[in-house]
């Protein structure tokens, strides 16, 4: 099968968090297992661009990657390039894969592919939840639904969900939705780490008693102000909250942290980690947290599963169902009160904790390499009509 991936932004742009790791595992898995995988991308990295080709694609783990530059004004990722080349050549390709919402490749690709007679999939990565586009977007993503994304979905071959809890918050907008499927996210397995390769401010979050683990983008979203209220609650554990801060959230968190009274039990390293120093947090730490008011999965709940640590982690959040079933951990609501008694938990009972972390591993080891998911992702597509031509 020839498939085509567009994606606003791609690896190796780490700051953009999850989607960027869990659209190559997929792509990847899908190179492996003999598919012609193409990917259409910008060289988008937050105010900086990728030091990549963009006059050639490079070849990634089997996948072709194009990337084309950013244009001006580069909101919405919009690149001119990336257009003329989605409208030339989406017509060769079996299926379209698009891997964004509100945004402006995903429109240009939606339409070409309609045009091209070329079947598409939707992938909204955790954008469509009403609640959200409420209290935080605004007039413009509201709008930008009723005159473009509600026809993107509405005409895809299916909406690729990665849990059912994404698919429950697609069913609010009441529309006249194609088939949602619910194929989870693939993890990477544990790398060896490197002691020279990590970074001092690393190693220095890591000295001392075990930590508990928070790691992913710096954002509202991911509730960090409740976890710092629930560590302010229990008499011990340390704290080191890890992740990139495009939103300047960083700031807030000092002040909360300042006013909790916590400073001597919290680190915060307000950037992208990958390597040896993102091993190096997972394998030191003694619990990992993902506290999110909303979380399509969750990709580094399940990469701290994969390396056999137990999770607390919010019901909001998609990866709860894989710890409900696999008992690695425990599910809890996003309030600080309930944070805490989780964590008090799972600190107080370090046996049980270790035997959850160890059913995690086991159970991230046999369902969810990226071979396996890329193979129920193309399942999805022949099931939705998709087939070479």
């Amino acid at each position: 099968m020839r498939i085509l991936h567009i994606a606003p932004s791609y690896f190796p742009a780490i700051r953009y968090g999850g989607p960027i790791w869990s659209v190559h595992g997929l792509a990847k898995g899908q190179a492996s297992l003999g598919h012609d995988v193409h990917v259409f991308t910008t060289n988008a990295d937050g105010p900086y661009r990728l030091n990549v080709p963009i006059d050639r694609p490079v070849d990634m783990d089997g996948v072709k990657v194009h990337y084309f530059p950013l244009g001006t004004p580069p909101r919405l990722y919009r690149s001119p390039k990336l257009a003329t080349a989605i409208t030339d050549q989406i017509g060769s390709f079996d299926i379209a894969h698009l891997h964004s919402v509100f945004l402006w490749p995903t429109l240009k690709a939606a339409r070409a592919a309609r045009r091209a007679g070329v079947p598409y999939v939707v992938s909204p990565r955790g954008m469509m939840v009403k609640n959200l586009l409420k209290a935080r977007s605004g007039l413009l993503k509201r709008a930008w639904i009723a005159l473009f994304e509600r026809k993107t979905l509405e005409q895809a071959r299916f909406i690729h969900v990665t849990a059912d809890v994404e698919g429950d918050e697609l069913k609010a907008f009441d529309f006249d939705l194609p088939p949602v499927i619910s194929v989870a996210n693939g993890v990477e397995p544990p790398n060896q780490i490197d002691d020279s390769m990590i970074s001092p401010d690393v190693r220095s979050a890591m000295a001392g008693e075990p930590y508990i683990l928070s790691l992913g983008r710096l954002s509202w979203k991911k509730n960090l102000a409740a976890l710092l209220e629930a560590l302010s609650t229990l008499g011990t554990g340390r704290l080191v909250i890890v992740g990139n801060d495009d939103e300047q959230h960083a700031s807030e968190l000092s002040e909360r942290i300042k006013s909790l009274g916590i400073g001597n039990r919290v680190i915060v390293i307000a950037r992208s980690v990958d390597g040896a120093d993102k091993e190096a947090l997972f394998a030191n730490c003694c619990l990992f947290v993902l506290p999110s008011f909303s979380e399509n999965f969750g990709n580094t709940a399940l990469e701290a599963i994969a390396r056999g640590k137990p999770v607390v982690v919010s019901r909001e959040c998609g990866v709860a169902e894989l710890v409900r079933e696999a008992k690695c951990g425990l599910v809890c609501g996003s309030d600080a009160a309930t944070l805490a008694q989780a964590m008090e938990t799972m600190l107080a009972e370090p046996d049980r904790a270790s035997a959850m972390g160890q059913a995690g591993a086991a159970l991230a080891e046999s369902r969810y390499g990226w071979g396996l998911i890329a193979a129920q992702m193309v399942e999805a597509y022949a099931k939705a009509g998709v087939s070479p031509r």
